[in-house]
């Protein structure tokens, strides 16, 4: 299975916010959309990215500015080595390079374009399914 594959079940639809939005204003967008994470992206949309934000990076800025972690921008916290994937790339691939990576959220790019944002519960969803099918597969040969 690749990561195509993923971003067609799951859909390719990307959050996105801007460098000087306010952690404050990130909270309430990541609960409001239940999600981890947001692609942040320059005012005019002239790059496809710039970096990412994550509940984690937010943890960091509470701890570090526990009284005023709310006036806090995007630019100061966010992520920007970011670390992608390709449409092509398989799930095993992908496995791999988030667990070196240690990271939870991998952006999806062909080309230059930003096309999805795969999270590690989309790899192990995908991981899952393909056992069950195998062990599926499986049980049907061995009682046959």
């Amino acid at each position: 299975m690749t990561l195509h594959e993923i971003l067609v079940r799951k859909g390719s639809e990307v959050y996105c916010t801007t460098p000087d939005t306010t952690l404050d204003e990130v909270v309430c967008r990541l609960v409001k959309k239940n999600c981890g994470s947001l692609v942040v992206r320059d005012e005019n949309n002239s790059q496809p990215m710039v970096g990412i934000i994550t509940e984690r990076d937010i943890l960091r800025a509470c701890c570090a500015n526990k009284d005023s972690y709310g006036k806090v921008s995007v630019a100061d916290v966010m992520s920007t080595e970011l670390v992608t994937g390709s449409p092509t790339d398989s799930v095993s691939e992908t496995m791999g390079l988030m667990t070196r990576n240690r990271i939870r959220h991998l952006p999806v790019v062909e080309g230059n374009m930003l096309v999805g944002l795969i999270s590690i519960g989309d790899i192990v969803k995908a991981q899952f399914d393909k056992l069950q099918l195998e062990n599926h597969y499986l049980k049907s040969y061995i009682q046959s």
